[in-house]
């Protein structure tokens, strides 16, 4: 099953995140499909970018988008997270 999920990335205590797909079964940081998006949470107010066409278009194949990145897919404007 693929999964669109946040890979941590950044300093110990200074988080920062790429909305990436990847396949369930890999490490939460480990090989990934596609990179769509990031998500600083330390900028104020939180900094979201994301492809919204790249989204749409691995939803409609079939991607599970994470309890996280369904919130962060909705304040970025996606209807249908």
């Amino acid at each position: 099953m693929v999964k669109i999920r946040l890979a941590r990335f950044g300093a110990h205590k200074r988080p920062f995140y790429r909305v990436v797909v990847a396949d369930s079964r890999a490490r939460r940081d480990g090989p990934f499909i596609e990179i769509i998006g990031t998500y600083d949470p330390l900028k104020e107010p939180s900094e979201i970018k994301i492809n919204l066409e790249k989204a749409t278009y691995w939803l409609s194949k079939g991607a599970q988008a994470t309890d996280t990145v369904k919130k962060l897919l909705q304040k970025a404007g996606l209807e249908a997270a």
